[in-house]
């Protein structure tokens, strides 16, 4: 009798997925106990690396054994070095540091450990605008900023290296959080002005990174829920980023319609978001946040870069063209107003 052909299958992929939230917390931890700054400062070996973090060295040994099966560590013999990125993003002194972004998602532990409830929600105990509930606080929007405003600050400098805004004269940046967008517009072009557009304990904040950078003659924040607030009708340039998921298929076509009505002629909008592709097979990255939302209990899912570019022509922008943003994650669809 002859043996099967092809590949045992077994449950070591199941189990990685299953137990994935312990590199999640090994990460966080090293992030929280400063373990690559401590690295990159020359505590690379197990007994200095624990000093530096206040703990026990068997406990350093514990973490940083994980974190280098990881491969977020090298180890040569009794040293530790940082990987690449580890070492670009998430060392302190480093102007990339993303520390606070990479802990991002902590707050939301328990809620995600609770998925299957939230699954179970009915539509009518929904909410359009999810995580922004009405305890959404002053103090709440300083947290969320502070740890995505590094991130965001890399993804308008990726912007405006793709995209030439010579000759542009204002910018309305739709739930633009910390205006990363329109602060580095500011920085690159001295004729343009802008606003970004969000919610009341929002921009609060928002005019904290701006003055901040130096540019609050020029950029300003107002408060609005753009999905059903009026919109300005002095900007030629829009752009919506990094919150696409958060808002259903109806709020979408709804905003980018309004948006059209909004611009000057001649003006183009920008949507950048976690997008599908159009199989709706991934990247796994769109599909996670669009699942988040579940969680958030709000009405916002993954939209596909199809779907998205539908958006446009349908509220009558031309050109429309969808174009890789930062691979596996955001993509942008852009189109122009008539003049």
């Amino acid at each position: 009798m002859g043996e099967r052909s092809g590949t045992r299958v077994d449950t070591v992929r199941l189990q990685r997925v299953a137990k994935a939230f312990w590199e999640s917390a090994a990460l966080m931890s090293a992030v929280e106990l400063d373990l690559f700054t401590a690295i990159s400062n020359g505590d690379d070996s197990i007994d200095k690396a624990a000093t530096a973090m206040g703990v026990e060295p068997e406990n350093a040994e514990r973490l940083m054994t994980a974190l280098t099966a990881m491969t977020l560590l090298a180890r040569d013999g009794d040293r530790f070095a940082n990987a690449p990125d580890v070492e670009r993003f998430l060392v302190r002194s480093s102007a990339g540091y993303a520390g606070p972004w990479m802990l991002f998602g902590k707050p939301r532990w328990d809620g995600w450990g609770r998925l299957t409830e939230h699954l179970r929600r009915r539509r009518a105990d929904q909410r359009v605008l999810g995580m922004y509930d009405d305890g959404f606080t002053v103090e709440r929007a300083r947290q969320y900023h502070a740890a995505t405003y590094s991130i965001g600050m890399g993804a308008a400098r990726r912007f405006h290296r793709q995209v030439d805004l010579a000759g542009r004269g204002r910018i309305m940046d739709l739930g633009g959080g910390s205006g990363c967008y329109c602060i580095v517009a500011a920085k690159t072009y001295p004729e343009i002005s802008a606003v970004v557009l969000d919610l009341p304990p929002v921009v609060e904040v928002t005019r904290e990174f701006l003055a901040e950078n130096g540019v609050a003659d020029r950029v300003t924040a107002a408060a609005c829920d753009f999905t059903r607030d009026p919109l300005p009708d002095d900007a030629d340039v829009a752009i919506m980023a990094s919150n696409l998921p958060q808002y259903s298929r109806s709020i979408i076509a709804d905003v980018v319609a309004r948006v059209y009505q909004a611009l000057r002629p001649g003006g183009e909008f920008h949507l950048i978001g976690e997008m599908l592709d159009d199989d709706r097979r991934g990247p796994l990255a769109p599909a996670l946040w669009g699942l988040s939302e579940a969680v958030s209990g709000s009405t916002g899912l993954a939209h596909t870069v199809g779907e998205c570019i539908g958006y446009l022509e349908a509220a009558g922008f031309r050109d429309v063209g969808s174009h890789e943003f930062i691979p596996e994650t955001l993509t942008r669809v852009s189109g122009g107003k008539p003049g």
